[in-house]
């Protein structure tokens, strides 16, 4: 299995300015083997393969020395096939076309092999020995090493390492639980629990305005200028690191305490851009301001890091179709209501009388309708025919997974604070951070 590991590292003065250099190099290798690319496409109606990419390079550090003196000769090859790795998932439709690399943003560089670690310092070709810090060991064949610096000016190192280990086999033998996304509340789950959306954009807003005012005025070009640009890229990771810290200790929460794991999968592009969505007539308003707010949540990141948490401990992960209508009916009964107003919160079911919290409801529903999924996949071929002709939503006949709930809670204690807002009918609700 691959696992990767990151660190923080310490280059000295002359140890920047030597990265710096490999940093343009491959920078300059990947924009000129892209606009190639380009023009051969143009020309011939193909694109260049990675060979072709590599055997430009002798030429290349013939015409130009500093691709031979600044840099590592592997760092180059590795861009030659990150670039083929790029058009290929692009044709297979898994990312955009491959973009021009700019000297403004993250900046990174890959070492095949040949680097060393030595206690607290890290051995890299033409760099020498890095101070890095290790907070933690890793055991394992060591495959690449990515050396990056972000905008703010840190520099980081990650360790990508194949180790002997396999992930455990999935089973539904455990608790289940339905998550509900939100931007109020981050995420509403099926048990009750309520986890408060930090909101990191809204807590640095005034310290990145003036920020942002301070570096309009400064010349182009000038080293003020850069010095307020770095102060902005400084508070911009902040943000994104309070962003991670949160979305780690609740996603790594939910999946040791749960076995099944059921979401929404949420267009958050179009939820960014309500433009791009056609308003139903009869259908709630739009609201058109929220994509900062859906932005910050960052819904996308949240579910990658449960999917892949959930398979390496052996959990089920799943993601259940977003057009159901979730908020909508009951999970007692099912029957299902007109449209909801968003400012409605609690609803009553006219048919069993059942007063429901409108998101937690959903949660409950998503959470039935992954278990009427999971029951589906384990029937004969005969029977899962005849139950998706009932088109049932977490019915009683086929969500009756109810073994999969085990009684008691796993005691993690990762920053959960216990918060008594929210439906006074459930104790348990939490809120991070």
């Amino acid at each position: 299995m691959y696992q990767a590991y990151k660190y923080r590292i310490y280059p000295t003065s002359e140890q920047q300015l030597t990265l710096a250099k490999s940093f343009g190099c491959c920078r300059w290798f990947w924009n000129y083997s892209l606009n190639l690319c380009h023009e051969t496409y143009r020309d011939t109606g193909k694109s260049l393969s990675r060979a072709a990419i590599q055997k430009m390079l002798p030429q290349l550090k013939k015409e130009h020395e500093w691709l031979k003196t600044d840099t590592y000769s592997q760092c180059l090859q590795v861009v030659a096939l990150n670039l083929s790795t790029a058009y290929k998932n692009f044709f297979d439709r898994q990312a955009k076309l491959p973009k021009f690399k700019s000297k403004k943003g993250r900046q990174s560089i890959t070492y095949p092999q040949n680097v060393e670690f030595q206690d607290n310092y890290i051995k890299l070709p033409k760099i020498g020995l890095v101070y890095y810090r290790r907070h933690r060991d890793f055991s394992g064949e060591i495959k690449t090493v990515t050396v990056s610096v972000n905008p703010d000016g840190k520099y980081f190192v990650s360790v990508l390492v194949e180790d002997d280990r396999v992930n455990p086999e999935k089973s539904a033998e455990g608790k289940a639980i339905g998550i509900n996304l939100g931007s109020t509340h981050f995420c509403i789950t099926s048990d009750g629990s309520k986890y408060q959306n930090p909101k990191n954009i809204a807590k640095y807003t005034l310290n990145l305005k003036r920020k942002q005012q301070k570096l309009a005025r400064k010349q182009k070009g000038s080293n003020t200028r850069n010095k307020a640009r770095i102060k902005i890229a400084r508070v911009q990771g902040k943000i994104a690191r309070c962003r991670e810290d949160f979305l780690h200790k609740l996603s790594r929460k939910i999946v040791n305490e749960n076995q099944v794991i059921a979401v929404e999968n949420l267009a958050i592009k179009k939820r960014c851009d309500p433009a791009s969505v056609k308003e139903t007539p009869g259908s709630a308003p739009r609201h058109h301001n929220l994509g900062a707010s859906i932005s910050d949540c960052a819904w996308g990141m949240f579910e990658t890091m449960l999917s892949y948490k959930a398979e390496k401990e052996g959990r089920i992960y799943i993601e259940v179709d977003r057009f159901l209508p979730y908020s909508q009916t009951c999970n007692i009964c099912l029957n299902q209501v007109g449209s909801l107003s968003p400012n409605v919160k609690n609803w009553t079911c006219e048919h069993c009388h059942t007063t429901h919290n409108r998101e937690i409801n959903a949660a409950i529903n998503i959470k039935n309708e992954a278990l009427r999924i999971l029951r589906v996949r384990n029937l004969p071929s005969h029977d899962k025919c005849q139950m998706h002709s009932k088109q049932e939503l977490g019915t009683s006949s086929t969500a009756n997974l109810r073994e999969c709930k085990s009684p008691g809670k796993t005691s993690v204690l990762l920053d959960a604070i216990p918060s008594e807002d929210g439906n006074l009918s459930y104790s348990n609700s939490y809120s991070i951070g």
